[in-house]
């Protein structure tokens, strides 16, 4: 009878929790379209977003920025997420830290904001190879964007582990996630419709039973729009012609939505930062919500790309364009999160097309920042010292070959010396210094489709050193088929294949500060430096790399970005969160003036010199 009993208990117990599990996951709101309008709780309802990517602000800063998205009157955040931070290396998959996603949405729901979702393997966003991890392309005949077999594969894994991680958070589970994008600008790179189809099979099959949505530009909607789901138009404000154009490709019916409404531009190294004044957009943003038109802002806030996540474009027509490490984008909060001019003004036009009686809180303060004191780096070791396990190989091996991702490669050759003659890399991607003897003898530089170098070598066995960087994988355009790194095809020297290569990988995925002692600077060669200094408090603040060359900083083992004198960023945002009162750590490597070794900073940044 006492055993009859338990069992009872335990079927009883059983029942009560999965009834308590379908309640907690019983939606609180409803979402969902109208002919000419979205439903939140069968109300009508106008989107009102602003695009902020969880990696490109420190996660101990996602709810100040979503406080300050809620003052600028924004409804919703929209974020893409990133195939390459989650499954940075094949099947291991990370969601920790400031890839947590899924509290990035949870805090988006505490700070009483909707989300917008776009979880596509492909992101474009200035990002590294457009969001896709670089071991792809080592996957045989793997072709991204298309219906080919391996590919499908892998993004069926991906995206059914995101799936496990934000699926639950739709506002159709209890959560806040709006709605959820199905590929990203797909119309600009295709028009296949069978695979889109593919694409939203997936996406339902992860879990995301909600509303789904696609994105394009003007031109391209046509080819990116999938019949059943809701079509975004890209880059545009104008009432009527959204409303055209959304009505030619969704039966004659809205609702009337804009992903990406542009404020502003991102930047690239050695061309001009681009700024857009408010009052150009202030009138255009009127309109489109005066004409019922959904938006979400691209950007509201850009933050910074740090590490080596920068994407670059580069279309055959035009020079290799990899982007710098501010993701500022003259956008309405800044690169610290602060409101500009830009902010306000937008505010106020929110402000007025509100529904009656809802009031904005108010703009909190600017994060105060300032200059600290110089910083002398006082110790230093050569480059060259530190070169670690490497691999050898006739010809010389790609990034992708030798299983890293980002950072450097030092290419290492012995040739007969007393010649004079042209040494050419054939598809160098995408930096290189080359060394003779251990001494740097010149650069070339794939923004300026340089890949050439008159030499002229002493007698003996010479060294020749070939220190390549990778800029940024292309995240645009046909050429995301073309982005392995390193020297990608072959090195001559008067026309002879030059062979016998040592590649020694130097990713920096982190920075080991043991390795720093003494002083062992060398004239010609690429250094890292150490410095330590003293707070009292912990304030934001921008490191000036005027006087340094080109380069990545850390600081208390947070790599910062990039810097590069040729501009137009010539200071590095270092962020009160990653600072602590009392005794902080910097590293620099600097790739061509080892010299330098004093480090100030500035209470502003300096985003718009170009030398």
């Amino acid at each position: 009878m006492k055993l009859i009993y338990r069992h009872y208990f335990l079927l009883l117990s059983m029942a009560v929790l999965l009834s308590f599990n379908s309640c907690s996951n019983k939606a609180e709101h409803t979402f969902a379209l109208s002919d000419s309008t979205f439903l939140l709780d069968g109300k009508p309802f106008q989107i009102i977003s602003g695009e902020m990517h969880y990696p490109r602000v420190p996660r101990e800063a996602w709810r100040a920025r979503m406080k300050m998205a809620k003052a600028m009157g924004l409804n919703t955040i929209g974020t893409y997420v990133f195939w390459n931070l989650h499954e940075p290396q094949k099947d291991h998959f990370d969601f920790t830290g400031n890839n947590d996603i899924a509290e990035f949405v949870r805090i988006a729901k505490e700070e009483g904001l909707w989300v917008l979702l776009r979880p596509s393997p492909y992101v474009c966003a200035e990002w590294e190879f457009g969001g896709y991890p670089y071991w792809l392309q080592n996957e045989k005949g793997l072709v991204v964007r298309s219906k080919e077999k391996q590919y499908l594969k892998e993004y069926r894994e991906y995206i059914n582990e995101v799936g496990r991680q934000l699926a639950p958070l739709q506002i159709n589970h209890g959560g806040n996630i709006l709605m959820v994008q199905v590929e990203n600008e797909y119309g600009s790179y295709g028009k296949d419709k069978e695979y889109l189809a593919i694409n939203e099979k997936m996406f339902k099959e992860a879990g995301f039973d909600g509303v789904l949505s696609t994105c394009d530009p003007v031109a391209d909607v046509a080819n990116g729009h999938l019949p059943g789901l809701l079509p975004g138009v890209n880059g545009i404000d104008d009432p009527v012609k959204i409303k055209e154009l959304i009505n030619k490709n969704n039966g004659g019916k809205g609702p009337y939505f804009v992903p990406e409404w542009y404020p502003a531009w991102f930047d690239w190294w050695g061309t001009p930062h681009h700024t857009v004044p408010a009052k150009e957009y202030v009138n255009r943003l009127d309109a489109a919500l005066k004409g019922g038109i959904s938006i979400n802002m691209y950007m509201f806030h850009g933050g910074t790309t740090r590490g080596f996540m920068n994407g670059a474009n580069d279309k055959d027509t035009t020079p290799y364009e990899p982007q710098i490490s501010s993701y500022d984008y003259d956008a309405p909060l800044d690169e610290a999160g602060n409101a500009t001019d830009k902010f306000m003004q937008f505010r106020e036009v929110i402000k007025k097309n509100l529904p009656a009686g809802q009031v904005l809180p108010e703009v909190p303060a600017a994060k105060p920042s300032a200059a600290m004191a110089d910083i002398t780096l006082g110790k230093s070791v050569s480059l060259f010292d530190i070169l670690g396990t490497p691999k050898t190989n006739a010809t010389p091996l790609t990034f992708e070959d030798m299983n890293q991702a980002y950072g450097f490669m030092l290419y290492r050759t012995t040739v007969k010396g007393g010649a004079k003659g042209l040494l050419k890399i054939k598809q160098l991607r995408d930096y290189g210094i080359v060394f003779v003897n251990g001494k740097r003898v010149g650069v070339l530089d794939r923004r300026l489709r340089q890949d050439s170098l008159p030499l002229t070598l002493p007698t003996g066995e010479v060294t020749l050193d070939i220190l390549v960087e990778n800029m940024g994988r292309v995240n645009f355009g046909p050429n995301l088929l073309k982005n392995k790194k390193g020297i990608t095809e072959k090195v001559t020297f008067n026309g002879s294949d030059v062979n016998g290569w040592t590649m020694y990988p130097l990713p920096f995925d982190k920075v080991n500060t043991a390795q720093i002692k003494g002083n062992s600077t060398k004239a010609d060669q690429p250094v890292l430096k150490y410095g330590e200094f003293d707070l009292a408090k912990a304030q934001d603040t921008y490191l000036d790399m005027r006087k340094w060359g080109k380069g990545l900083v850390w600081v208390n083992g947070h790599n910062l970005g990039k810097y590069w004198s040729i501009g137009p960023q010539q200071t590095l945002y270092l962020p009160a969160e990653w600072l602590k009162a009392g005794r902080n750590e910097v590293v620099v490597l600097e790739l061509l003036n080892p010299a330098q070794n004093v480090l100030p900073s500035l209470a502003k940044p300096i985003l718009s010199e170009v030398k």
